[in-house]
């Protein structure tokens, strides 16, 4: 019953227009600290030790195994590669837990990257709530070496996600 009115609040929200981040590019990204996982272990994420290897691609999705985020983790595990060609790491958020992270991070994201627990703080830090319920959005972040946001995209479709965040990350590389 709980994913039935989840999907049906996605559904309802999908229909609106697409979602707009707050923060915007040349924002300082907020740091963070958080717990996660990598291939079904446990670990402790901090933004700014990321960072200190190149760009971050910080990817906010709604709910692990839904049909549109089990497809976009997918997508950005089928990518990483190329998110590493151009120097970048892929990170993403959800408000589930641990012990769901642990699970998929194996089974949608093939233990390619990681992702951690955003606690309402840092979903509202990065104004990526959904209005409907106490869970973010979909929207993706990269965040330059120097902490600041370079792009941003934020739309409940998961489709253009990936391909344009890798954009956005190759452009950051040839600069």
């Amino acid at each position: 019953m709980r994913r039935f009115v989840l999907a049906a609040l996605l559904a309802i929200t999908t229909a609106a227009a697409p979602l707009h981040a707050a923060l915007p590019v040349g924002a300082k990204a907020p740091d963070f600290t958080t717990t996660g996982a990598l291939n079904g272990k446990p670990f402790t994420l901090h933004l700014k030790d990321q960072l200190k290897h190149g760009p971050v691609v910080l990817y906010f999705y709604p709910k692990a195994f839904t049909e549109g985020c089990t497809l976009e983790a997918k997508a950005f595990s089928d990518a990483v590669p190329a998110f590493r060609k151009a120097g970048a790491r892929v990170v993403g958020l959800s408000a589930d837990g641990l012990d769901t992270l642990k699970k998929f991070s194996v089974e949608a994201c093939r233990g390619q990257f990681p992702v951690a627990t955003a606690s309402p703080a840092l979903i509202k830090a990065y104004d990526v709530k959904l209005p409907v319920a106490p869970i973010s959005n979909r929207t993706s972040y990269v965040i330059g070496r120097d902490g600041q946001v370079v792009y941003v995209h934020s739309d409940l479709s998961w489709k253009e996600h990936v391909a344009k965040t890798l954009a956005a990350v190759q452009a950051l590389k040839r600069k």
